[in-house]
C-alpha cells in the first residue's frame, strides 16, 4: 500500500562518532542556525551607525540562548506535561529525557530581551525588532533537524508527496509537516520580517510581524501535523499548538499598535520642539 508514496530517505542521525562522542545532524542544524543568526546580527550592528556594537550582539545572543533553553524546557513541562510534572516535580530538570516547547522558548527570549533592554538602556521594541529577523533562521534549521530525526511528522494522508516515516509504528503515509514548517516558519517568515526590518523604522513592526506571522503559519501547519498522542485535539478540531499561537497573534497586533502610538507621540514631540525653537528665534530677533 505504501509503495506509491515517498519513502523517508535513509539519513543516519549521527554524522560521525569519535569514541563516545557523536556529532548529530539535529544539533548541527541548530548550530548552523545560531552561527547564521550571529553573522546577520553582526552585519546589522555594523550598519547601525554606532547604535549597536558586536559586543552587545554577543551579549544579546547569550541572553537569548539561555532564554530559549530554559524557557523551552519550562514551557514544554508546563504546557505539554503538566500532570506528569505535578506527580514528579523533578521531571522539570530531567532534560536528558528531551522535550522543548517553542512557545516556552519564545517567552524565555522575550524575558531575555526585556532584561537586555534594561541593562543597555535601549527600548524594548528596539531590541525586539533587532532580534525578530534572527529567530526564523533557527526555527527553519530546527525543523530540518526534526525531519532528519523523523520526528514530529504529520497526519495520515493520501497526497502524492506523502511520506512513510521509519519511526511511525503504523507505517502509514503522512504529511511531511516538518518541511511545511521549514518553508513557512523558516523561509517565508524570515523573508517577511527581514524585509520589514530593512524598510521601515516604525518601532515594533518587525517584532509584531514575527509574532503574527509565526502564529498564523503555526496554526496552518497544525492542521497537517499529528497532534501529541497524550493530548490529542481539543473540541475535536483545535490543537495545543494552535491554542498557544492565538495569544501570539494578539500580542503581535498589540505591539504594532503600541509602536504606532510611540511613533506618533515622538512625531508630535518633535513638532512641538521645532515650533518652540522657531518661536524662540523670533523672540530673540524681536528683542534685538
Amino acid at each position: 500500500m505504501t509503495d506509491k508514496f515517498l519513502q523517508f530517505p535513509v539519513i543516519d542521525p549521527i554524522i560521525f562518532s569519535i569514541g563516545p562522542v557523536s556529532l548529530r545532524w539535529y544539533g548541527t542544524m541548530y548550530l548552523i542556525g545560531f552561527l547564521a543568526a550571529m553573522f546577520m546580527a553582526n552585519k546589522a550592528a555594523d550598519r547601525s551607525n554606532g547604535l549597536w556594537t558586536r559586543d552587545q550582539v554577543s551579549d544579546l545572543l547569550f541572553y537569548g540562548f539561555l532564554g530559549v533553553i530554559l524557557g523551552g524546557r519550562v514551557g514544554y513541562v508546563l504546557f505539554y506535561q503538566f500532570e506528569y510534572f505535578l506527580s514528579d516535580p523533578l521531571y522539570l530538570f530531567e532534560i536528558w529525557q528531551g522535550g522543548m516547547s517553542f512557545h516556552g522558548g519564545l517567552l524565555g527570549v522575550i524575558l531575555a530581551v526585556f532584561i537586555f533592554a534594561r541593562k543597555t538602556k535601549k527600548s524594548f521594541l528596539t531590541v525586539g525588532d533587532f532580534v525578530a529577523p534572527l529567530v526564523p533562521i533557527g526555527l527553519g534549521m530546527g525543523r530540518l533537524g526534526n525531519f532528519i530525526n523523523a520526528e514530529l511528522w504529520g497526519r495520515q494522508t493520501d497526497v502524492s508527496w506523502a511520506m512513510v516515516f521509519p519511526t511511525d509504528p503504523l507505517q502509514v503515509p503522512r504529511h511531511p509537516s516538518q518541511l511545511y514548517e521549514f518553508a513557512l516558519e523558516g523561509v517565508v517568515l524570515f523573508a517577511i520580517v527581514y524585509i520589514i526590518s530593512r524598510r521601515t523604522r516604525s518601532p515594533g513592526l518587525a517584532s509584531g510581524a514575527f509574532l503574527i506571522g509565526y502564529g498564523v503559519f503555526r496554526s496552518i501547519v497544525e492542521f497537517f501535523r499529528e497532534p501529541d498522542a497524550h493530548l490529542g485535539l481539543y473540541f475535536s478540531f483545535i490543537s495545543k499548538g494552535q491554542i498557544l499561537s492565538i495569544p501570539m497573534i494578539l500580542v503581535g497586533m498589540l505591539i504594532i499598535y503600541l509602536g504606532y502610538l510611540s511613533q506618533q507621540k515622538s512625531a508630535i514631540a518633535q513638532g512641538r520642539s521645532a515650533a518652540d525653537n522657531k518661536s524662540n528665534k523670533k523672540t530673540v530677533k524681536g528683542n534685538n
